[in-house]
């Protein structure tokens, strides 16, 4: 498939004319002719219905105009902006959730006052593959709690954040300003093991394993675990990254649990232009701990 192809099959479409459409695109209309008939055969299906007095376009005909326009228009943008030989910036980055992506905009919004080609792709992926993605050169840097497992990445902190019970302010341990896991007491609402860090899911496993079935909750991720609590269902337990709070709900620190380490994923040997600096705006706008909410 090619743009002559396309270009032929939509100028044929939109006047139902092969004559007029070899006179809008200046070749004969044999040409125009053969051009659609290797498409059909290349695409195993009949574009158009033709008889002697009329063209029409069949379903599958219609079906395809939409794509041959959007590829059509794709492949014309790619060509003038490489005539104007801008090289654009492709920057990818990876997180696990829309909490770690409250944390980008403004290092995103000066990247690109700085590199006015930046052109950034955000991706949400489930824990397992997100650090595969970083090290298969598929994602530049990914924000994430650092792994127990061993990686050839390299890992670059932007702070140590304590765990913190997540609840509604009219929960029971709401009118504490900070707990130890023995005073945790409740329904508790768990994260899949695919959505959070090894560190995170120990801690929220350890915790679950000990309450009756009655009181567990299990969710996909951190957000459906914040929608249950703000459900006034049952609490959570989550780094702390005071950023990414939720400002209608409680966060109370469990001075007894271990604090989870959380920074930026990328390849040692990488020498992205912009990867530099993107590293040293997220050290400079690291959330820091505070006291509780």
């Amino acid at each position: 498939m090619n743009t002559v192809q396309l270009e032929c099959f939509v100028a044929v479409a939109e006047h139902l004319n092969f004559s007029k459409a070899s006179r809008e695109l200046k070749i004969t209309q044999p040409a125009v002719s053969h051009q659609i008939q290797t498409l059909e055969e290349e695409l195993g299906a009949k574009l158009f219905s033709r008889t002697s007095k009329s063209v029409s376009l069949t379903q599958e005909g219609i079906q395809f105009l939409a794509d041959a326009r959007l590829i059509l228009k794709t492949a014309l943008s790619a060509k003038e902006r490489l005539g104007r030989h801008e090289n654009m910036i492709s920057f990818e980055l990876g997180c696990h959730n829309c909490l770690e992506l409250t944390l980008l905009p403004p290092v995103l919004k000066t990247l690109s006052e700085e590199f006015p080609l930046l052109r950034p792709s955000l991706h949400l992926v489930p824990f397992p593959s997100l650090l595969s993605l970083v090290e298969n050169n598929q994602l530049l840097a990914a924000l994430s709690a650092r792994d127990k497992q061993k990686s050839s990445l390299l890992f670059r902190e932007l702070g140590s954040f304590p765990f913190a019970c997540i609840c509604f302010p009219e929960h029971p341990l709401a009118r504490h300003e900070s707990l130890t896991r023995q005073q945790l007491a409740g329904s508790f609402i768990m994260c899949s093991p695919r959505q959070i860090s090894d560190s995170v899911f120990a801690v929220q496993s350890s915790v679950l394993m000990d309450l009756p079935p009655e009181q567990r909750f299990l969710t996909e991720g951190i957000e459906s675990a914040l929608t249950l609590v703000k459900s006034r269902i049952g609490y959570t337990l989550y780094p702390d990254i005071p950023s990414a709070r939720d400002p209608g709900l409680r966060y109370l620190p469990v001075t007894d649990l271990p604090s989870v380490s959380f920074g930026i994923y990328h390849r040692y040997e990488h020498d992205h232009p912009v990867l530099k600096r993107f590293l040293a705006l997220m050290r400079q706008s690291s959330p820091v701990p505070d006291s509780p909410a």
